[in-house]
């Protein structure tokens, strides 16, 4: 209930594009933790590199330099700035992804992510879905997902959510500064209907009918128990 949009994204957004392997920025939230750990910036190697270590991960969350973050607005020449970069609600304040999802979770307000066709394509990169979850993001609406992504996802107690019909982002006039609910009914089925709520700024309520992408009975089980590693440990502990 009342989640602000981390992200707006257009198509074929990979896994890449999600948790990057490449080369850490100094000016990003990575490399600056690193500086502040002692670490130069001769020595910070690649998140590919660093992926044992979940604070530098969690950092890169989102944040290829490529990627566009289409909350943000275009330029004269109608180019997005691309980067890791989000506008923080309400009062469309410019900041790192990462930043504002911090702010997020200290507000104790969720936040989601809006995509386009093919979300997460690309390889299986477990920390494309594990590094959604530490950011606070508690469901991804899309209009269609690679399947091991959205898999990984219900694994990590993110809800994958997928738009019916000719249904979109950008058909429902979305800019990212509107709060969002979701209702998913009395019981969790896999692959119900669910109901995607829009409260926009200036108060008008949309309603739109969007896919459940838990596909089956067992991630029904993964996704109460927030993810397949507590399900586990609940498993084991009551053995």
């Amino acid at each position: 209930n009342g989640a602000y949009a981390l992200a707006v994204f257009g198509d074929s957004i990979t896994t890449d594009h999600i948790s990057p392997a490449g080369s850490i920025k100094e000016a990003s939230p990575a490399g600056q933790y690193l500086i502040e750990h002692g670490v130069q910036k001769a020595d910070f190697n690649s998140y590919g590199s660093r992926r044992g270590n979940h604070e530098v991960m969690m950092r890169g969350t989102f944040a290829n330099v490529r990627i566009k973050n289409l909350m943000l607005p275009a330029g004269a020449d109608g180019s997005r700035e691309e980067g890791g970069l989000t506008l923080f609600q309400p009062g469309n304040e410019k900041m790192f992804i990462y930043d504002a999802a911090m702010k997020y979770i200290a507000q104790g307000t969720p936040t989601v992510i809006f995509g386009g066709e093919e979300y997460g394509t690309g390889s299986s990169r477990d920390w494309a879905a594990k590094g959604t979850q530490l950011l606070g993001i508690k469901a991804v609406v899309a209009r269609s997902f690679e399947r091991i992504h959205r898999s990984n996802l219900v694994g990590m107690g993110v809800l994958p959510l997928q738009f019916k019909g000719e249904d979109s982002w950008q058909s429902l006039g979305l800019k990212g500064d509107e709060l969002i609910s979701i209702d998913l009914g009395g019981e969790i089925k896999p692959q119900a209907d669910v109901k995607l709520i829009i409260e926009r700024a200036d108060g008008n309520k949309t309603e739109v009918t969007v896919k459940l992408r838990i596909d089956t009975p067992i991630e029904v089980s993964y996704y109460q128990h927030g993810g397949i590693l507590p399900f586990v440990l609940r498993q084991l502990l009551a053995a």
